[in-house]
C-alpha cells in the first residue's frame, strides 16, 4: 500500500504510456470466445509497431482467434511502492505469414512457456487500447475473506 499522496485512488493512463507498459511486459492473457462461452488463455506476446504477436500451435486459442475479435490484459504490480497497473487491448487477431522477416524480427523474441510446436503466428491490431493505474489495498485485506476484511475495518 502506499502512502505516497501524488499517487491518485485509480488513474486512467494514456494511450502512449499504456504501450510504453505493453513493451516493458512479455506475459498477458488472451481473452476468446469458444462456441457458447469466453476462455482466457495465457500467452508469451512482443510489440511489434503497435499491434501484439504471439505464437501458438493449432487447437482452439487458435481456431477461436484468428479473424475475430480478441480481448488481451497484461498488468503488474509495484508491491514495495504500492502501486499497480493493468492495460487493455481489444481488437482483431490475424494470421501471419511465417515470412522470413517475421521469423528473423519478432519470431525470434518470443518464447513460449510451454513446449511443443508453436508455428502459427498471429497478430492482434488494436481497435481499443485501455489501461489504469492504481493504489494497492492494504495487505491486512489480501486473502481475506470480505466479512473477514469487513470485521477488520470496524475493529
Amino acid at each position: 500500500m502506499t502512502t505516497d499522496p501524488s499517487t491518485p485512488e485509480t488513474a486512467t493512463l494514456p494511450t502512449d504510456e499504456c504501450w510504453k507498459l505493453l513493451r516493458g511486459g512479455s506475459v498477458g492473457r488472451l481473452a476468446v470466445w469458444v462456441h457458447d462461452h469466453p476462455e482466457i488463455f495465457p500467452i508469451n506476446y512482443k510489440v511489434d509497431h503497435e499491434t501484439l504477436v504471439f505464437r501458438t500451435g493449432a487447437g482452439t486459442k487458435l481456431s477461436s482467434a484468428v479473424g475475430r475479435m480478441v480481448a488481451f490484459e497484461t498488468d503488474s504490480a509495484d508491491t514495495d511502492g504500492g502501486v499497480a497497473w493493468s492495460v487493455v487491448v481489444k481488437g482483431q487477431a490475424t494470421a501471419l505469414s511465417r515470412s522470413p522477416e517475421v521469423l528473423a524480427s519478432v519470431g525470434q523474441l518470443l518464447f513460449p512457456w510451454e513446449t511443443g510446436r508453436k508455428d502459427h503466428f498471429l497478430r492482434i491490431v488494436p481497435e481499443e487500447v485501455s489501461g489504469r493505474r492504481f493504489r494497492l489495498a492494504a495487505p491486512l485485506t489480501w486473502g481475506s475473506s470480505v466479512d473477514e476484511a469487513t470485521r477488520a475495518g470496524l475493529e
